[in-house]
């Protein structure tokens, strides 16, 4: 983390301007495939025996699941928090301190339906008023995702949209031909990694493969945002102990000597049914 002139390599102007802009950004091909392959393996593992725990899965809709998971667990967690582009990104979005809070994986099965329109979480006074992303969501797909797998859809530039008078994660379904008419697919590959804001309206799109999408999830934050709050990053001692002292300082964790189940506190009841392709604004799907 903090790597000398890790800025310099990447278009600070560029890394802004798309967050700021559409709300998403890309690095293609950051990771080799080889390094995916190990990353799907371990979530695989991670997968398994969150569905074998209570709670260990959250559901996000019908074969749609979200599991938070032990960064240690993970044989390329390192490698991911100290890529220079997701180090550029953050730095040049939330500002040198900014704070690593979340690491998961969504797994979409096959089966999995639309999601409603939505944001992550309610957009946060610094961005309703102050009109500033303090928040970041990084994806890295284990596959490579094809139309039929239910891909990732954004409509871009809504993170600015206030949805005031309604839920301030869930667009009311008379707003939806607005994101319909701006949604772009991201048929991310085996190595890409994203950033975005969690606030740009979303939604994974119907699963019709018979093959799973897994995707690595990580949240960061800058110093004012609280969404650790809804997450519990554990590390143990030894770990912790292992990690240089420019990726410590980016850690908000606990610090224990036994890991705990997670506990996750980021349930989102409005993705539990999920919407079938023919309520897509009677678009089909």
């Amino acid at each position: 983390m903090n790597q000398p002139g890790a800025q310099a390599h990447y278009n600070v102007a560029a890394i802004m301007g798309g967050l700021y802009g559409d709300g998403f950004i890309a690095c293609k091909g950051a990771f080799s495939r080889e390094w995916v392959t190990q990353l799907g393996e371990d979530i695989d593992v991670l997968f398994r025996q969150a569905l074998s725990q209570p709670g260990g899965a959250l559901p996000r809709g019908p074969s749609r699941f979200y599991v938070e998971i032990h960064p240690e667990r993970l044989r390329g967690f390192v490698d991911i928090i100290t890529h220079p582009w997701v180090v550029a990104v953050c730095e040049a979005v939330l500002g040198p301190d900014y704070r690593i809070v979340e690491a998961g994986f969504d797994v979409p099965g096959p089966g999995a339906l639309h999601q409603p329109w939505h944001r992550d979480f309610p957009a946060p006074e610094a961005t309703l008023a102050g009109r500033r992303l303090n928040s970041l969501a990084f994806n890295i797909t284990t596959v490579d995702v094809t139309e039929e797998m239910g891909p990732f859809e954004i409509a871009p530039g809504t993170q600015w949209d206030t949805l005031a008078g309604g839920d301030p994660m869930f667009p009311a379904r008379e707003l939806w031909p607005r994101y319909e008419a701006l949604a772009q697919r991201k048929l991310a590959q085996m190595g890409d990694i994203s950033a975005r804001s969690a606030l740009t309206i979303h939604r994974g799109t119907a699963n019709r493969s018979n093959r799973s999408r897994p995707v690595f999830v990580l949240g960061v934050d800058a110093p004012d945002a609280r969404n650790a709050d809804k997450h519990d990053l554990q590390l143990t001692r030894p770990y912790y102990d292992s990690l240089p002292e420019q990726v410590r300082r980016h850690l908000t964790c606990r610090v224990v000597d036994t890991l705990d189940p997670i506990v996750q506190e980021h349930t989102i009841d409005g993705l539990l049914e999920g919407v079938s392709p023919g309520e897509r604004m009677g678009m089909g799907g």
